[in-house]
């Protein structure tokens, strides 16, 4: 399948789990509500990392861009337009990321669809997140989502080695503006700056992965060990 063909694919199955909430009263609202709640829950869990200098931009990043309750309307309209223009623009390594993103954002999104139907009326708890999660199931989704935050940050790593991406990206950034494809080329810079900025980013992902699996298998159950939680003490020199 070409990137067009996934892209279009991911930005169909995202269309029809907005027209089904819009189609469905009181959704959205509840949508609303559960995506604040996660985006406090990820604050609480990497608010160690946020408060150290040498994370605190990656972090920004991924609760951002990448796991964030934004809305990416302005991004997926860009995107349908974009994409004759990006490949003809940008690196393959940088295309790669954008549509990691996607997916990623998909993957939440229908996760996230899924958890509104499955929770408790009331507000939104720690208890009746919980529920709701484990009610949801769908282990495999869930290990995707956490692969997707692991594989962008990945593939950001490499992009950063290379100079003549960098000259790349700086070039396409007025035309892609012009063109109106601004929000995307945003992404992308804010993405390999974060990178490129990051001094220990795989002891970075490594705790993001195992925080994730950690939440993961308390709620679904499973070999929490492999989940375990370490600090970034664990994992650095600090």
């Amino acid at each position: 399948m070409t990137v067009r063909n996934q892209l279009d694919e991911l930005l169909k199955r995202k269309q029809l789990l907005e027209s089904r909430a819009i189609g469905t009263p009181g959704f959205v609202s509840r949508l609303r509500e559960l995506s604040a709640w996660q985006a406090a829950r990820l604050s609480r869990t990497y608010d160690d990392l946020h408060a150290d200098p040498r994370y605190s931009g990656a972090v920004d990043f991924f609760l951002r861009d990448l796991y964030g309750p934004q809305d990416f309307t302005d991004r997926d309209r860009e995107l349908t337009r974009a994409l004759r223009y990006l490949k003809r623009a940008l690196p393959a390594a940088a295309l790669n990321v954008l549509e990691r993103a996607i997916e990623l954002q998909v993957v939440t999104a229908e996760l996230d669809h899924a958890m509104v139907s499955a929770l408790a009326p009331g507000s939104v708890t720690d208890r009746t997140y919980a529920a709701a999660y484990h009610r949801v199931g769908r282990r495999d989704v869930r290990m995707r989502q956490i692969d997707l935050v692991v594989a962008i940050g990945e593939d950001l790593i490499r992009i950063v080695r290379h100079t003549w991406i960098a000259l790349a990206l700086r070039a396409a950034h007025g035309p892609a503006r012009a063109a109106g494809f601004a929000e995307l080329q945003s992404f992308l810079e804010r993405g390999f700056a974060t990178f490129r900025e990051l001094k220990s980013p795989q002891d970075f992902l490594f705790v993001i992965r195992a925080r994730e699996m950690n939440l993961m298998n308390t709620l679904l159950g499973g070999d929490r060990t492999a989940g375990a939680a370490p600090s970034m003490a664990e994992r650095t020199d600090v």
